[in-house]
């Protein structure tokens, strides 16, 4: 053994063997890896932050077709009706008001459903009458009349609004939760779509012979 030994210290002192190689604590090894799962966890929220507004997006779009769809529908109707859109004396929600459409001036009634509410879509062709639907309707409006909100989003109530007022929910539940808190569309005579947030930008005034009318 003192020969091996003496060995090893002629060979270490001539620098024939290496010396011990120091290896890393584990402890650095430890906070690597949680800096790549921390890392991990921020890219995968901003993906998913990223894709749930695009999602967002395309429903308001989406949302903004079904509702100038109804409108074609609207005025096909007005033109037979003395310029008249919809009207059912006492009727109690949009889709009362609004079931004389189906089945002669529209089959598609996959227009009356909100892509991002949570309402169930609808038969085509079939009464809408006892089906909820996912618009308000401003029942009482002529074609001809000044530009004018014609339908929107399911409201917070039924009351006339000023600029300002909340027309739809602000912490995503119902009602006038379609969009969640984000807002809703509302529809013109014109046909011109516009996004508002919770608290309307414009007045949403109900002149004598209208009212509004939620699903």
């Amino acid at each position: 053994m003192g020969y091996i030994s003496g060995m090893m210290r002629s060979r270490h002192a001539a620098g024939l063997v290496p010396p011990a190689i120091s290896r890393p604590e584990a402890g650095f090894k430890l906070i690597e890896l949680l800096m790549v799962v921390a890392i991990l966890l921020i890219l995968t929220a901003m993906y998913w932050n990223f894709a749930g507004r695009n999602t967002r997006m395309s429903q308001r779009k989406a949302c903004a077709k079904n509702l100038q769809r109804t409108l074609i529908a609207m005025e096909i109707y007005a033109l037979d009706h003395a310029d008249k859109f919809p009207e059912v004396p006492g009727a109690r929600t949009s889709a009362e008001a609004l079931d004389g459409l189906l089945p002669k001036y529209t089959v598609d009634a996959s227009a009356f459903t909100c892509p991002a509410s949570k309402d169930s879509a609808l038969p085509s062709g079939v009464s809408i009458a006892r089906h909820k639907i996912s618009y308000a309707y401003y029942m009482g409006r002529k074609k001809s009349d000044p530009v004018e909100a014609l339908f929107s989003d399911q409201q917070v109530d039924t009351f006339a609004k000023a600029v300002g007022q909340f027309a739809f929910s602000t912490n995503g539940k119902a009602p006038g939760n379609n969009h969640r808190e984000s807002g809703g569309n509302f529809l013109f005579t014109d046909g011109r779509v516009e996004w508002s947030p919770p608290r309307v930008p414009f007045s949403l005034a109900l002149p004598p012979g209208v009212v509004l009318l939620n699903p």
